[in-house]
C-alpha cells in the first residue's frame, strides 16, 4: 500500500487527511503593493513565484514562519500575478503546476500571515534590481528580514540575485537570509523538474519533489456515460489546473469540496486520462471512478491526488475486454491505496 509521506525533506502544505496538523492562519491577501498599509512593516518576508509549493518552497516557508514566531513578527509572502513568464514569453510559457486558488490555500496552510500579489506587467518587468529593492521591497513592504532561495533572481533581465539582495538590503535596515537548494536524489528540486516528471507520467517521482501527491482541482461535468454502461461509473472532471499528468491510468485519491475547500474522507479511485481509444474519441478527458462510492457527483467540486501510475492507455477490442481491464485496474488501486481515509 502506498502511504503519502508527511515529510519528504520538509513539512508539506496541502496535506492529505491523516498527515498531521497544519499551521493554517487567517491569512490576508493584498492585491498589489500599491495598496499596502503599515501591517507589513517589520515583517519576515519571502519573495518568489512558488509554483507547485514543492519541498524547496516548503523549506523557505518553514524558515519564514519559524523566524516570525521567534521574533513575534508577522510573516508575508510576495508573489506575482500572472506568472512573469506569461507576460515576458507568452508564446512559450510552460503550464503552471497550481491554480491560483490552490496556491492561496497552500500558502495559508503553511502559516503565512499576509500574501501580497503584485500585478506583473511589462512596465513592472522593466524595473531594475536596484529600483525594485528600494521602491517596492524597502519602501512599500518594509520588512525586517527577507528570506529567499539560492536560485532567487529579480529585476529587469533577472539581473538581481540573492547575493545582490544580501549586499544591498542592509542599507535599508533589512537582513537577508539565503536558504540552500533542496535536492532529491542527485538533482535540485524545481518546478521545471516536476513538470517534466508529470509530462512523463512519473507521479511517484513527483511525490518525492512535492512532498505530497500532485493534486488537481476541478468540477465534475456531464460525460458520455460510458463508464456506467461498463459497470464502473465515472466522474468527468473539468480541471482547473493547466497541467495534467501524461495520459494513462492512475491510482488516485479524491476528496469532495465542502464550501471552498476539499474535506474528508479521502476516497480511493482510479483515474483515466486520455482519448478513450476503444471508442474512437480524439478529445483528452479526465475520468475518475471512485471505488465503492455511488453518490451523484455532477456539478460538485473535486480534488484529485495522483499516487501511482497503473498503466498506459490503450485500445481494447471491445467494451467487454475494456470492462475486464478496468476491474483489474480497480483491484490494483485497492492494493496501492487501501480504504478511504477519514
Amino acid at each position: 500500500m502506498i502511504r503519502t509521506p508527511e515529510r519528504v525533506g520538509h513539512r508539506s502544505p496541502l496535506q492529505q487527511p491523516g498527515a498531521g496538523p497544519t499551521k493554517e492562519t487567517s491569512m490576508r491577501i493584498i492585491e498589489t503593493s500599491e495598496t499596502l498599509d503599515a501591517s507589513t512593516r517589520g515583517c519576515i518576508l519571502t519573495v518568489g513565484n512558488f509554483d507547485g509549493l514543492h519541498v524547496g518552497h516548503q523549506a523557505l516557508l518553514d524558515a519564514v514562519v519559524e523566524r516570525g514566531q521567534a521574533l513575534g513578527r508577522p510573516t508575508a509572502l510576495y508573489t506575482f500575478e500572472p506568472h512573469p513568464r506569461r507576460v515576458l514569453y507568452p508564446d512559450s510559457s510552460p503550464p503552471c503546476l497550481m491554480s491560483g486558488e490552490q496556491l492561496v490555500a497552500g500558502v495559508r496552510e503553511a502559516g503565512i500571515d499576509i500574501m501580497i500579489r503584485e500585478h506583473f506587467t511589462l512596465e513592472f518587468a522593466s524595473l531594475s534590481p536596484e529600483v525594485f529593492l528600494r521602491e517596492i521591497l524597502a519602501r512599500r513592504v518594509a520588512p525586517l528580514e527577507i528570506f529567499v532561495g539560492r536560485d532567487f533572481h529579480f529585476g529587469k533581465g533577472r539581473r538581481g540575485s540573492g547575493d545582490t539582495l544580501e549586499r544591498a538590503a542592509p542599507e535599508f535596515g533589512i537582513r537577508v537570509e539565503i536558504i540552500p537548494q533542496v535536492r532529491v536524489g542527485e538533482e535540485d528540486v524545481s518546478s521545471s523538474r516536476i513538470r517534466g516528471l508529470l509530462n512523463e507520467g512519473r507521479v511517484e517521482a513527483a511525490i518525492a519533489c512535492l512532498g505530497r501527491p500532485y493534486t488537481v482541482w476541478g468540477t465534475v461535468i456531464e460525460g458520455a456515460g460510458r463508464g456506467r454502461e461498463l459497470g464502473f461509473p465515472t466522474a468527468n472532471l473539468d480541471p482547473d489546473n493547466e497541467l495534467i499528468p501524461q495520459p494513462g491510468v492512475y491510482a488516485t485519491r479524491a476528496r469532495l469540496f465542502t464550501q471552498d475547500r476539499p474535506s474528508a474522507p479521502s476516497l480511493p479511485s482510479v483515474t483515466n486520462i486520455g482519448t478513450r481509444p476503444t471508442f474512437d474519441s480524439d478529445r483528452i478527458v479526465t475520468e475518475v471512478h471512485l471505488i465503492d462510492f455511488s453518490d451523484d457527483l455532477y456539478g460538485r467540486r473535486l480534488e484529485l491526488c495522483f499516487h501511482a501510475r497503473i498503466r498506459s492507455e490503450r485500445r481494447f477490442p471491445g467494451a467487454e475486454a475494456l470492462a475486464r481491464q478496468i476491474a483489474e485496474d480497480v483491484e490494483r488501486a485497492r492494493q496501492l491505496l487501501g480504504p478511504a481515509q477519514a
